[in-house]
């Protein structure tokens, strides 16, 4: 998947938001927490950081070019170090995935606000 790929995907979520911070990161938000990030189109390799469950931390970052990421490694987050490190299925999913995780900690009121569904239990 490519970088206008995802940065689709990532807008497509139910109230998801852009927003460029610290110089000129894309910082994915919901309920102005944040989920996902990427650098500019113009930086390459493509790589991106997202929250991740306990278990898919551990899975990913066994994985060849997926590290934890700096800083935010305690609630789970991991880097990749290209796009094409993982199939687009299995991206996607983990980006709605990350995006999940972080709308189940928004209050309910926000949740509703941004027309997003009640969290499964098992989130």
């Amino acid at each position: 998947m490519g970088y206008d790929a995802v940065t689709k995907h990532l807008l497509s979520l139910p109230g998801a938001k852009l927003s460029i911070q610290w110089g000129d990161e894309h910082v994915f938000k919901v309920g102005g927490k944040m989920f996902a990030a990427m650098r500019p189109k113009k930086t390459k390799p493509h790589g991106i950081w997202f929250k991740a469950d306990e278990m898919s931390f551990h899975v990913l970052t066994k994985v060849k070019g997926i590290t934890p990421s700096p800083y935010l490694a305690r609630a789970h987050w991991v880097s990749v170090d290209r796009l094409g490190r993982l199939s687009d299925k299995e991206l996607r999913a983990y980006l709605t995935r990350a995006h999940a995780l972080v709308a189940a900690g928004l209050t309910r009121k926000m949740r509703m606000a941004l027309g997003i569904a009640e969290p499964p239990h098992a989130l």
